[in-house]
């Protein structure tokens, strides 16, 4: 749970082409210009059936280069602090550099494992060029092509080697976890701390100590809940991007260790770029969420028309998935905490509702016979069953059809708005499946 790997490097060693080989995807922009990658990329890899969380450190490029050295460090120091295995990305084509050197002096103090990836290593010749990196005494090189996925596998069973194993799994299987989560400033350690009081030194505490998600059990006011702790975005003298990189890092690991998110909103600044990032990562995790729009208390007009804009304005922002609650409170005055609580839980009842086949069908079947799903070639396609997956993390409906490759994402959108309208689940994503039968 919440497994981690971070690729650092210097710029243009080819890390976000390893990002993209690794996820499958093309989510990182690669170009030949050092310093392309600004936005901090994660994503999930699979491999011999375990999984793991990735992040892409780009954005080291500064304009002025006396700086330069510094901003590496921070990058590399706060990769060495939250990752579980680190990816140390080198050029073969330009042997060691002093950037490299000095890189590979941090990694060696840490006590996390590093792997040194030789990358454009694209033919034999690349893989013997590799030798002179052992100079860097960070063990033996991993030799790979990001750009044609040589080399690869290997990396991946070495990474899956190094990664530490969970001794024990948290025993929290039946009580929710929900985590607060959002950027820096948005408040999450004044709600935190608003619900938990006087013990709140006992999660800033361990939070700086440790780099796994932090429980805390909240047993008040009947609930019983766990609270997965994102504090520990460290008040630097300067907000410059390492915080950002900090608190994206911080998130994953709350998001991923959570049933449901409650992503905190500064009603002072509206939504920004990196609200819609959070936003994005607990989509990728299907999480339940909860927005809520802190500092309310500081807004001069409260008026209901102000309110219906600030919630169109979230729902646009985060469409298509707009059937989530949306509470405005003050985490200062505790104006509303409470009904974030409350929400919370009613969003996690809500991901474990299940509903009866035949109630399933009676209901879906008229929908479908209101609104068939467009044919292809002459031919229809045919919805003939509808069932529920039991025990499934995330609600999942599977619909058995006789052409499921032609049932596209529109129709899904469909089925999804129509379960919606008949059964409650708001605050949580659904899955839709579709089978031949």
């Amino acid at each position: 749970m919440g497994k981690l790997v971070a690729i650092v490097g210097r710029p243009n060693v080819g890390k976000s082409t390893l990002f993209n080989r690794l996820t499958e995807t093309r989510a990182a922009i690669v170009n030949d210009t050092s310093g392309t990658t600004r936005d901090r990329q994660y994503g999930k890899v699979l491999w011999n059936g375990e999984e793991f969380s990735i992040v892409d450190t780009g954005g080291w490029v500064v304009n002025s280069e006396d700086i330069f050295e510094g901003e590496i460090n921070k990058q590399v120091s706060l990769a060495i602090e939250e990752a579980d295995v680190i990816l140390f990305m080198v050029d073969i084509k330009n042997g060691v550099t002093d950037l490299d050197d000095h890189v590979a002096d941090i990694l060696r103090r840490s006590n996390k494992p590093v792997i040194l990836v030789t990358n454009k290593a694209d033919n034999n010749e690349g893989v013997y060029a590799a030798a002179e990196f052992y100079s860097l005494g960070l063990g033996d090189p991993f030799s790979v092509s990001a750009m044609n996925g040589s080399g690869t596998g290997d990396l991946l069973d070495e990474v899956l080697r190094l990664m530490p194993k969970n001794a024990q799994e948290e025993q929290t299987e039946d009580i929710p976890r929900f985590a607060i989560v959002g950027r820096p400033n948005a408040g999450k350690s004044s709600i935190i701390n608003a619900f938990i009081g006087e013990e709140r030194n006992i999660v800033t505490d361990i939070a700086g100590t440790t780099r796994d998600s932090i429980y805390t059990r909240f047993n008040k006011f009947g609930f019983d809940f766990y609270l997965v702790d994102t504090a520990g975005i460290r008040k630097k003298n300067k907000v410059n991007e390492d915080i950002e990189y900090y608190s994206v890092i911080r998130s994953i690991r709350a998001i991923e260790n959570s049933d449901v998110c409650v992503l905190m909103i500064d009603a002072t600044r509206g939504i920004e770029g990196q609200d819609a990032n959070i936003f994005s990562l607990i989509q990728k995790n299907k999480k339940g969420l909860v927005v809520c729009v802190n500092k309310w208390d500081l807004v001069q007009d409260k008026s209901q028309e102000a309110i219906r804009t600030m919630e169109n304005a979230i729902r646009s922002r985060f469409a298509p998935f707009t059937d989530f609650p949306i509470i405005f409170g003050s985490a200062l005055t505790k104006q509303r905490i409470y009904k974030v609580l409350e929400t919370a839980v009613k969003v996690y009842e809500n991901r474990k509702r299940t509903v009866p086949t035949s109630k399933l069908n009676n209901v879906m079947q008229e929908a479908i016979a209101a609104y068939p799903p467009p044919s292809n070639k002459g031919k229809f396609v045919k919805i003939k069953y509808i069932t529920m997956l039991k025990e499934a993390a995330v609600p999942t409906f599977i619909f058995f059809c006789n052409l499921p490759q032609w049932v596209k994402d529109p129709y899904k959108r469909y089925l999804e708005n129509k379960i919606r309208d008949n059964w409650e689940y708001t605050g949580t994503p659904i899955n839709i499946f579709m089978r031949e039968k």
